[in-house]
């Protein structure tokens, strides 16, 4: 499949690997500002032992799905587009991976939808309310000041757009500048960097699908965890508060790297999605 459609919106879709009713169908979730090509050296790796790869360019980067307002970028929402792909795959139940705020929808998922989801191997994103825990009580709130920042209107925009400031920033943070340079081509185009910016300010509205209150929850399915030790985004408080907030088999692994995992250890994530893979 090429893509897949829910609620009017169309979703663009890479799908490699064998498209067999025996063969595991893995889902990968990108983060800010990156798209699905995060995932092509782990799907290339995956796709090679047998294993389908689904990674949706997510809504806000989809072209066809980049809907007006904050609200319609709430978790729910996001949650909802990912649920939708595995029915439109055939995917009854599958390994999820996720990475920033691709791991946000993930840890939701995993949590909302623990029928669905096989397995998680989060990447860099720590759970959500081990983040939300630890603000008033480590460094995280210092390191999660773009949150905030890019909760005004318009200003942001400006900013990251203006003589390749967007392109500098991830390569600040350790992106590869040929694969910073294409995150930041393509988010200047065609609205896509509001689109995005608007999973950050639609985070007053994240609320629990169906009404069930705020925050993520507890996780019953096996996770791994890879979280890079220089990842300038996460406070230690936070990573280790992680396992705390998973009632499954949880394992964490710290890599030599930082925020960027698929795009600089996919053999890494291919290795843990594997390890699940043959426990299920």
């Amino acid at each position: 499949m090429e893509s897949f459609t829910r609620a009017g919106l169309h979703f663009d879709v890479t799908d490699v690997g064998p498209d067999l009713p025996d063969a595991p169908a893995v889902l990968c979730l990108h983060g800010f500002p990156q798209d699905r090509s995060a995932y092509d050296a782990v799907a290339h790796r995956l796709a090679g032992r047998g294993v389908r790869v689904l990674a949706p360019d997510q809504r806000g980067y989809s072209p066809g799905a980049r809907p007006p307002g904050r609200r319609a970028y709430a978790l729910p929402e996001l949650v909802a587009d990912a649920v939708a792909l595995l029915d439109a795959a055939g995917a009854r139940r599958a390994p999820v991976v996720g990475h920033d705020w691709g791991g946000v929808v993930a840890w939701a998922l995993a949590a909302w939808h623990p029928d669905r989801v096989a397995s998680l191997t989060a990447l860099s994103q720590a759970h959500p309310d081990a983040m939300t825990g630890s603000l008033l009580r480590s460094s995280q709130a210092l390191r999660s000041w773009h949150i905030a920042a890019f909760q005004v209107p318009g200003l942001p925009e400006q900013v990251l757009t203006r003589a390749g400031a967007l392109e500098r920033l991830l390569v600040h943070t350790g992106l590869p500048i040929d694969l910073a340079r294409g995150y930041a081509e393509r988010a200047a185009t065609g609205g896509r960097l509001t689109a995005a910016l608007g999973w950050y300010r639609a985070v007053p509205f994240a609320g629990r699908a169906g009404g069930r209150g705020r925050g993520v929850g507890r996780v019953a399915v096996p996770v791994t965890y890879l979280h890079g030790w220089r990842d300038p985004f996460y406070s230690p408080a936070t990573v280790l508060a992680t396992a705390d907030h998973v009632d499954g088999p949880f394992q964490r692994r710290t890599l030599d790297t930082g925020h960027w995992v698929p795009e600089l250890e996919p053999d890494a994530v291919v290795t843990a999605v594997l390890e699940h893979l043959s426990r299920t």
